[in-house]
């Protein structure tokens, strides 16, 4: 669900002026854990042989052209939208009827399992938990031959065998039909990469200095020292570096050292070294980031609050000009700041994003962006639909390996109410005035009656995203966001997820009991290691670091059953 979440919250918060929107990923699992019990209690499904219309556990579903589509999450719902007429109407030619789920998605599945279950089909955020319960209720359908019948089910025959390999049971049987992932594994959509170095151009300006002098990091100690000697228009000096340490934005300087910072879904960052593997916290760089950050926190370099600074405060700081430089995700800064410019109004319409400086001894960027191309939704089938190929029509109809589908499911095809302005996969535009009049009305009632917001059940592709190429530039400061991300997304901190990006705590075991811990030295000592108060404390803060990671987190332990839960990952991918 983190992919369909972070999609829902860029779209919205790029579109805050342009779109009438208000404000605000890749992880998920790669699933396919079911175990010999979740096969055995979803044996009495029908069989997995039988051709669609045919079973006679899902009722007389030949010729249907309308199914019941239950979502996972909260939902304002308009049955009558002017998409779903379009389907209805003319292609693909179903009429879906949605249901929103209220309150705790667990809560509400579980109730719906033990009360007769969903009528027809489901569409969740991925989950082992769902997945399980599902299959465990005997009451879906398995899906494994539906993916085999290019003639019949082109969209679902296009799925990339990677993610459905990872989706079977030990006989063989699919229980899902994956959606929400990205068309090409190989190369995938870099997600909405936020995390980078801002620099005020107007303050860069004033000391003389050039981009080109914040090649290094270094260069970068120049400009602070610079910067801190500037004065603002009310003639206070500028705060040479910010960042939001409350939303960990000095990631961005872990990374800049080479340390990684992300997972997908794991419990730990951790990178490969050869044949073995390096934590986040026995990577030397680890340190000599912090001896950086604590270097220029002595000097007054680095803003006295950063450790501090809840959201709204940093973001006050931002917009009203304080600061020369910041460190981290442009979101926490406030995006909204610079996207309702036309000009060189405000000092947000300076910031520009500068590549990660280099340092010494470090021959790449840490990873701080986990890009996981697998599915990020699931659509499970009830075992009594009577209309199993309405629901096959539809969501082959959605996943069709077209670059552009995801906009395609959100609002319908092109030519209808958006169009291309000059060629496929160039630049788009509404062209209903109407649907784009209540699309962008911020009311979310409104915005129901143009489409139900459905891009979850389709696919997304690298090679055309629809909210970087949205031809509207007024006012000028939106394409700001839109730039950075795509400059943010090559800077080196994205990478695709790995398996051992994905190790998660057992049940029970020792990252579960200790890992709320963990977190807790993390947030004690990136305090003191930062704000010590010369070289020797420093090392002492270091050094009751190391000792509290062990006495406290129980490091050696942590890592000891990561590698356990690793093989075992690895073991049950191969079985």
């Amino acid at each position: 669900m983190k992919m369909l979440t972070a999609r829902k919250r860029m779209a919205a918060g790029l579109a805050a002026l342009v779109l009438g929107l208000t404000a605000c990923a890749g992880g998920g699992s790669s699933g396919g854990d079911n175990t010999a019990d979740n096969a055995k209690a979803g044996s009495n499904s029908a069989s997995a042989n039988q051709p669609a219309g045919t079973n006679s556990d899902a009722g007389e579903s030949a010729g249907s052209k309308a199914f019941k589509l239950w979502l996972g999450w909260t939902a304002t719902i308009n049955n009558d939208s002017m998409v779903q007429k379009y389907w209805r109407e003319h292609e693909p030619g179903i009429d879906v009827q949605l249901e929103a789920t209220q309150g705790d998605a667990m809560t509400a599945l579980n109730l719906k399992l033990n009360t007769g279950g969903f009528e027809d089909a489901a569409l969740f955020g991925r989950s082992d938990i769902v997945n399980s319960s599902m299959i465990r209720s005997g009451s879906i359908l398995p899906l494994d031959q539906y993916f085999n019948m290019p003639d019949k089910y082109p969209g679902l025959a296009s799925i990339p065998k990677l993610y459905l390999d990872g989706m079977k049971d030990k006989d063989g049987h699919i229980w899902s039909i994956p959606t929400w992932f990205d068309q090409n594994p190989e190369d995938p959509w870099p997600g909405w990469a936020s995390l980078g170095w801002f620099v005020r151009k107007d303050i860069l300006d004033k000391t003389g200095m050039t981009m080109d002098d914040l090649k290094t990091i270094s260069g970068v100690e120049s400009y602070l020292k610079a910067a801190v000697k500037q004065k603002d228009p009310s003639g206070k000096a500028y705060i040479p570096l910010s960042f939001l340490s409350d939303a960990s934005d000095e990631n961005v300087i872990l990374s800049t050292f080479g340390v990684s910072t992300a997972t997908a879904g794991g419990v730990i960052p951790v990178e490969k070294k050869g044949d073995d593997y390096q934590f986040i916290y026995d990577n030397p760089q680890y340190k000599s980031a912090y001896q950086w950050m604590n270097s220029m926190y002595r000097q007054g370099l680095i803003d006295a609050e950063a450790i501090t600074d809840k959201a709204e405060r940093y973001k006050e700081k931002t917009k009203s000009g304080r600061i020369a430089m910041n460190a981290g995700g442009f979101f926490n800064m406030d995006a909204h700041i610079w996207e309702i410019l036309d000009g060189p109004t405000e000092p947000a319409w300076f910031y520009e994003t500068i590549p990660y400086p280099q340092v010494t001894g470090v021959d790449h960027i840490g990873a701080n962006q986990i890009v996981n191309p697998f599915p990020g939704n699931d659509l499970y089938i009830s075992k009594d639909s009577k209309n199993l190929d309405a629901i096959l029509a539809f969501v082959d109809y959605m996943l069709q390996p077209k670059p552009e589908q995801q906009q395609v499911a959100s609002e319908g095809p092109a030519g209808v109410f958006w169009n291309w302005v000059d060629k496929p996969l160039g630049k788009w535009q509404y062209t209903d005035a109407n649907y784009q009049q209540l699309h962008d009305s911020g009311d979310a009632a409104k915005f129901a009656s143009t489409n139900p917001g459905l891009y979850g059940i389709s696919s997304y592709s690298n090679a055309w995203y629809p909210w970087w190429n949205y031809a509207v530039t007024n006012p000028k400061g939106r394409q700001k966001t839109i730039d950075f991300t795509e400059q943010i997304g090559k800077m080196g901190g994205v990478r695709v997820a790995q398996p051992y990006d994905m190790v998660k705590a057992k049940p029970g075991g020792v990252w579960e009991k200790y890992l709320p811990e963990l977190e807790n030295v993390r947030k004690e000592y990136k305090a003191k290691l930062l704000m010590a108060k010369d070289d020797k404390a420093f090392e002492a803060a270091w050094a009751d670091f190391q000792s509290a990671l062990e006495k406290r987190a129980h490091w050696s332990e942590l890592k000891q059953e990561w590698s356990t839960s690793l093989q075992e990952q690895g073991a049950a991918a191969k079985a």
